[in-house]
């Protein structure tokens, strides 16, 4: 089905929804890579116009990637549910923005709803939305998760304390968490990229940080993000596995180039539940996303890169995850240029993964060839702490050693939770209090050598 819209004397015309679709994205370099965005200004706001027009239920029956060539597809139809659909089945794009940001749409209202949402119809909606719109909607719209301790809660935005360590050295990755945890960092979870995938040095990380964790009874948990697979291994063979980790797109394609299949990631997720090792609750699953990762795959079918996204998230979805991080700046500016790009996207990702149900973090970042800088990274920090982002990195100095990119430091989390009044996940923050690392009301103590993390640290870092 093609869709037209007129503009003055200009009739412009759009092939096909996916057509549709990319030529309304709000401008970025990715799209102009795969050669779908749209040619001029007026193009694009021809595209949004027509988009605004298109019912929801187009996107049950116009399939931007085939059902029959891709389980992604499968997954979206074949979970969607009409029930939930019902309460907004009437709507068109535009109508269905109207209503989310009417004032009688609450949280209750979103939740509702959620199953009955596809990835592409809350993609279709983003690209009508100005930045205060996907703010104002998505912090109506907490997703709530809980292993150790509880992340999501409106008022509330969690820290993922990543000690990361060029050659994975045990002693410099401790130092880097002593760090970040005496700046009340780490209740979204202690996470560490290894720069090996040796199963023995993972599992050597992941004891190392459990037998911390259980010295000192800490209220988090732990993740050695490592493929899929070797989690597998590690938990086979008896490793003290918390959160499963794994790095997932929004085509079939994709995710195979990623060495996963929807198949590999429910054993994954079985394999994890075996453990039991939560204690709150069992949301298990840690997963990482990013604009353009379909792109750089080859892997798109033509799909602009912000929708191959947000398909993502409703794989992320099916494995009902603690934490889904948008890494928003991470492959580089040939697929998000700038700043504003990276803003874009950030609040685009938060939004639609709320949207669908998904507790998103952002990791708020770029690289040192991007036109950007760290104002532009206070500034999405400070974004989406208004609009409920459930975490946010803690890097130290914000500069990741072994990645070699920019992202948000433990500082910074002090600074928006100042600005905001934002709290830490209750028990965490419980903890800190008992450790003498703040007080009663999550603000940080002087440090001492009496405070038992310090007090101890010579031992459990193995430097005594």
């Amino acid at each position: 089905m093609s869709y037209t819209e007129t503009i003055g004397s200009r009739t412009y015309r759009f092939a096909d929804l996916k057509t549709l679709m990319a030529k309304a994205s709000p401008q970025r370099s990715g799209d102009q890579l795969a050669g779908v965005a749209a040619a001029s200004e007026e193009e694009r706001v021809a595209a949004k116009m027509a988009l605004a027009q298109v019912p929801l239920r187009t996107f049950l029956n116009e399939a931007l990637i085939p059902y029959e060539s891709d389980e992604v597809t499968r997954l979206v139809i074949d979970d969607h549910s009409p029930q939930a659909f019902a309460e907004i089945a009437h709507l068109t794009v535009g109508d269905f923005r109207n209503w989310l940001l009417s004032s009688t749409t609450d949280a209750d209202a979103l939740t509702r709803i959620a199953a009955g949402l596809t990835p592409e119809m809350v993609a279709a909606v983003s690209k009508l939305m100005r930045n205060q719109d996907l703010i104002a909607a998505a912090r109506k719209r907490p997703v709530i998760t809980r292993f150790r301790n509880t992340v999501g809660l409106p008022g509330h935005m969690s820290v993922r304390l990543q000690p990361n360590h060029p050659t994975d050295d045990v002693k410099g990755i401790a130092a880097s968490m002593l760090d970040g945890l005496m700046y009340g960092c780490g209740d979204a979870m202690i996470g560490i990229n290894p720069a090996s995938d040796n199963l023995a040095a993972i599992t050597r990380l992941l004891l190392m940080v459990d037998d911390f964790r259980q010295r000192y009874q800490v209220p988090t948990q732990s993740c050695v993000l490592t493929h899929v697979t070797n989690t597998i291994a590690a938990i086979e063979k008896g490793a003290p596995v918390d959160l499963v980790f794994q790095s997932i797109a929004g085509t079939e394609k994709a995710n195979a180039g990623f060495g996963i299949s929807l198949a590999l990631l429910q054993e994954a997720y079985e394999a994890g539940l075996s453990l039991k090792r939560g204690t709150v609750g069992n949301n298990l699953m840690y997963f990482e996303t990013g604009q353009g990762s379909a792109l750089s795959a080859d892997a798109h079918f033509g799909v602009d890169q912000q929708t191959c996204e947000v398909r993502a998230y409703a794989v992320a979805r099916k494995f009902n995850p603690f934490l889904v991080n948008t890494v928003v700046g991470f492959i580089g500016p040939e697929y998000l240029y700038d700043g504003k790009q990276i803003t874009r996207a950030g609040l685009e990702d938060h939004f639609c993964g709320k949207l669908l149900g998904v507790p998103m973090g952002c990791d708020i970042c770029y690289t040192n060839h991007a036109e950007a800088d760290q104002d532009d990274m206070d500034n999405l920090l400070t974004l989406l702490g208004v609009a409920g982002i459930n975490f946010i990195m803690g890097i130290p100095g914000a500069d990741d050693v072994m990645l070699n990119y920019q992202s948000t430091s433990f500082h910074d989390a002090l600074y928006v939770r100042e600005v905001l009044g934002l709290r830490r996940a209750p028990e965490f923050e419980e903890w800190l209090e008992s450790m003498q690392i703040t007080d009663a009301r999550g603000a940080l103590l002087s440090a001492s050598t009496q405070q038992p993390l310090l007090e101890g640290a010579p031992d459990w870092m193995g430097i005594a």
